[in-house]
């Protein structure tokens, strides 16, 4: 038996609160990194055996598109799967039921799911510092849970919240561009998980893939990428109603 830990995570905060979660289960788990653009990914060697979790963030509401693609190309071959999905304190919509629907298809076993909150990766001020102690303190509580109840064979289906047919892709129009600080380095270019930047000019930047996952931001050693500001500016707008208070992790 091998434990797995699938993660797509631009900015951190997923890898971050996933640890959290797998920190309850394995001490080394296999990484498999679905940012990875050269990863074969329908060539990992899942069995029966094994318990895998798969966590990504909650694009508008959906998986996103980049995880999906790669997601649908394994062959989980009977392997048991927690399910997380990680969000920027607004709410997750559809994105564990498509998630679910995603890993079944691809031969994995769904045994337990949680929504959890970290700092939002575009606009820091919502969730600011998430995970903190007393998310790590619950995430640890649903960990020991799922450990148990793996180890009795409790493992009924899932009921998860979510809509069928999910919610429309909502165009993503956060894509960060580099600005006067931008040194040319190419860190952007080896962290984007959809090849949109070219490594020689960080100004070329294809538009019609990049998926607006922030990575290129948050590796940028430099504050050398970010989202124009008409945009970013409408973007806050949108999320500080919609942001407020303190939400809930879940677990299902």
């Amino acid at each position: 038996m091998q434990y797995y830990e699938i993660l797509f995570s631009p900015t951190g905060g997923t890898r971050k609160t996933a640890d959290i979660l797998m920190g309850t289960l394995a001490e080394k788990p296999v990484q498999v990194d679905l940012m990875d653009r050269e990863t074969d990914f329908a060539a990992v060697p899942f069995t029966s055996e094994d318990i895998c979790l798969a966590a990504v963030p909650s694009f508008a509401g959906r998986v996103p598109v980049p995880a999906a693609q790669r997601l649908e190309k394994m062959q989980g071959n009977g392997a048991r799967i927690i399910l997380m999905t990680v969000y920027g304190n607004r709410h997750y919509d559809d994105t564990l039921v498509e998630l679910s629907d995603l890993l079944t298809q691809a031969g994995f076993r769904p045994v337990a799911a949680v929504a959890a909150v970290a700092e939002h990766s575009i606009d820091r001020r919502f969730a600011k510092g998430r995970p903190d102690a007393d998310d790590r303190a619950e995430l640890e509580s649903f960990g020991k849970t799922i450990r148990r109840r793996l180890e009795e064979g409790e493992c009924p289906a899932l009921d998860l919240p979510g809509n069928r047919p999910y919610k429309a892709l909502a165009p993503m129009l956060s894509k960060p561009l580099p600005n006067e600080d931008c040194a040319q380095c190419g860190t952007c270019a080896k962290v984007c998980p959809v090849d949109a930047i070219d490594p020689e000019d960080a100004a070329n930047t294809d538009q019609n893939i990049c998926a607006s996952c922030m990575a290129c931001q948050a590796a940028c050693p430099n504050g050398g990428r970010q989202v124009p500001g008409p945009i970013l500016e409408k973007l806050k707008a949108f999320l500080e109603p919609v942001c407020q208070g303190r939400k809930p992790n879940e677990f299902f």
